[in-house]
């Protein structure tokens, strides 16, 4: 905690702390465990608000009750989210809390989570991290917007590749009758409100 102690009528230099190479807290093995549990949390759990389609996040949501003369505060309370991605090689981690918002359900999955992940969004964008497959798929209730997972249709006949993408909104470019080329690309989670676009040839 100290840097260094200081003489204050010489300025000599009376005690110098020199950095110490300290061993892993915690193992490579037991790390691994942690970030799969936190994913979890993300893909299925109170911090859903946080996951992004088509990268892996994991994070853990806080719901903390003030105190004021000993006392827990009515209606009072500290909402949190910290959050890392991606889950499997972790390059950005975010930390977000909030301090008794007004108006909104008191939970750190409901108010701080959708800022951290608004902040990762740009954080994906800035530092152009790729997107990662192999992560866990979000289990949706039936307020949630649903994604899936785009086939791949290059190759495919119209009609087949209509028959393939029957989940999402399509449409077409060209007089051909074979796919070329797709966008958004093949084996991407879209929402279901997501337009195909083909190109025939």
């Amino acid at each position: 905690m100290v840097s260094s102690i200081i003489d204050d009528s010489s300025k000599s230099i009376i005690y110098e702390n020199k950095p110490q190479v300290k061993r892993s807290v915690i193992s490579k093995e037991t790390s691994a465990t942690v970030r799969f549990a936190l994913e979890s949390v993300v893909a299925n759990g109170t911090g859903k608000n946080a996951y992004i389609e088509n990268y892996r996040v994991g994070g853990k949501t806080g719901t903390a009750q003030k105190v004021s003369n000993g006392k827990y505060m009515v209606g009072n309370y500290i909402l949190s989210f910290i959050g890392f991605l991606p889950a499997n090689d972790p390059e950005v981690i975010v930390y977000v809390a909030v301090d008794n918002p007004k108006g909104v359900t008191q939970y750190g999955g409901t108010v701080s989570a959708p800022i951290a992940r608004s902040i990762m969004m740009s954080a994906i964008e800035t530092l152009k991290i790729k997107e990662q497959s192999g992560g866990m798929l979000k289990e949706y209730s039936y307020l949630d917007v649903k994604y899936l997972q785009v086939p791949d249709v290059v190759g495919m006949t119209k009609e087949e590749a209509t028959k393939a993408l029957k989940e999402f909104k399509v449409k077409y470019s060209g007089t051909g009758s074979k796919v070329a080329f797709m966008s958004p690309k093949a084996n991407t989670f879209q929402s279901v409100e997501t337009t195909i676009t083909l190109l025939l040839n």
